[in-house]
């Protein structure tokens, strides 16, 4: 049997009277009717039980009823007919998890529209029950109510309800992070991110909970089982490192969620302060960024094109560890010490930058004004702020350099006289500070690669 069976037509249904159809679409209100009202009378029958099965006739029918609705006219009728309030009531009396997905998946659908989208949000007791699903065991449900949660949360009208109405509820930190750090459905991972991306996108305060609540223990919570139970709060950090591992390899757009999410946490000092809360949390974050940027995305034999397919990702993975170098420095795994290939991983983004723009005429280079440094054109704003992040990060990079992590640079190629032209190219009036120590470092590591870059950049010109 088709997951979900082709939706009816005025062919599958015997000649009905006369404005029988929905709005302008061949589908039957008297089908409709009839279709939910059998749904309420097999929840009405248990005489108190819940449901638990569903025979293949009803799953047919509402499968119908779970196609149609993405239909603007459909979702409206099924409004005006108290659906969501109905719907209520099945969920609440569902032990059936099958049932509970496809009545889900319907106010999803109904939840694209404006009106089906504010009825739905301003239904508390729907809220409150939708909110206790993200706690439930089974993975399609969860997957059809993050659809709806952040179908609602992606409207400026009802937003601030759902922010205010998940603020309230503890559960749903719970509930999420657990998603996180234990499924293995990339689907799931994937919404599941994007709801959590749009919430602290929306709201600081709630990013500032969500880290504060990793501490704390959250009493009488709905677990999995459905049963309430006194749990200790999963942690943040690990919860979306652990999702972020289980995307990569399958869902680039995932990992660039998941990374923008962590990159949200470092715009409040709690959550850089949560990043490295621990040295195994915090080298964990490390180690799966440093592992990105310097052995998997923009590699040497990428195609220069490859930076305009996952400028959004670097950004966010630089800028990430870029707040954690500038923060945490002292900790072991973050010294350059440990880390000698990332300046050359650094300058690489820098030199497909430039590959990037000499490619087509109208990004043709020009500079800076101010700062009279290159500039990717202003048509593509994501490419200058990773351009201004990498800077910034290397820069920061460069002031740690000594000479012996300068010579093991040299050595393995991370650097050599084409790497630093392009980064000082880059770097320079800005950041000559960075640059001036850089160089002097340089004198005691390579004194004639130091003065071949001071006779292309006479300004840095060393004084012993």
């Amino acid at each position: 049997m088709d997951r979900n069976p082709s939706p009816p037509t005025s062919d599958d249904e015997e000649e009905g009277p006369e404005g029988d159809a929905i709005g302008d679409t061949v589908y039957s209100k008297h089908w409709m009717f009839n279709t939910l009202t059998k749904l309420i009378e097999a929840i009405s029958e248990g005489d108190g039980e819940m449901l638990t099965d569903l025979d293949e006739d009803m799953e047919n029918e509402i499968c119908k009823l779970w196609d149609i609705s993405m239909d603007e006219d459909v979702a409206l009728f099924l409004q005006d007919f108290s659906t969501p309030e109905t719907f209520l009531r099945v969920i609440a009396n569902s032990r059936c998890p099958r049932l509970t997905e496809i009545c889900v998946g319907i106010l999803a659908n109904m939840a694209c529209f404006q009106e089906p989208c504010l009825s739905i949000s301003n239904n508390e007791d729907l809220g409150e029950l939708l909110l206790l699903l993200l706690c439930d065991s089974d993975p399609l449900t969860l997957l059809e109510t993050s659809r709806l949660l952040l179908t609602c949360l992606s409207r400026l009208e009802v937003a601030s309800t759902w922010v205010e109405r998940i603020r309230k509820h503890p559960s749903v930190r719970h509930g999420i992070c657990f998603i996180m750090m234990s499924s293995t459905n990339v689907e799931l991972l994937v919404k599941v991110a994007e709801v959590v991306d749009k919430l602290f996108d929306l709201d600081e305060d709630l990013i500032l909970a969500w880290i504060e609540g990793g501490g704390q223990e959250s009493d009488g919570q709905l677990s999995s089982g459905g049963e309430n139970e006194k749990t200790s709060a999963l942690e943040l950090v690990p919860s979306i490192l652990e999702a972020a591992k289980q995307v990569r390899a399958d869902n680039p757009e995932g990992l660039e969620v998941y990374m923008h999410i962590l990159q949200l946490l470092t715009t409040v000092d709690k959550g850089i302060q949560a990043i490295v809360h621990s040295s195994e949390a915090g080298e964990e974050t490390w180690d799966l960024l440093s592992d990105l940027i310097c052995n998997e995305l923009c590699q040497a034999d990428d195609p220069p094109i490859i930076i305009q397919e996952q400028k959004t990702v670097l950004a966010s993975i630089l800028s990430v560890m870029s707040a954690m170098f500038s923060s945490q420095a002292e900790l072991d795994y973050i010294r350059i010490e440990k880390n000698s290939p990332l300046i050359g991983s650094l300058i690489q983004v820098l030199q497909k930058l430039e590959d990037c723009r000499k490619k087509p005429a109208v990004n043709s280079e020009h500079l800076d004004t101010e700062n009279n440094r290159p500039m990717v054109s202003e048509e593509d704003l994501y490419l200058k702020i990773l351009q201004d992040v990498c800077c910034e990060f290397l820069s920061n990079v460069l002031l740690e350099m000594t000479k012996e992590t300068t010579l093991r640079g040299l050595k393995h190629g991370h650097l050599n006289e084409q790497k630093c032209l392009c980064a000082f190219q880059n770097l320079l009036p800005l950041y000559s500070t960075a640059v001036k120590s850089f160089i002097e470092v340089l004198h005691d590591a390579d004194q004639t690669l130091a003065e071949k870059l001071e006779k292309s950049f006479p300004t840095l010109s060393y004084k012993t």
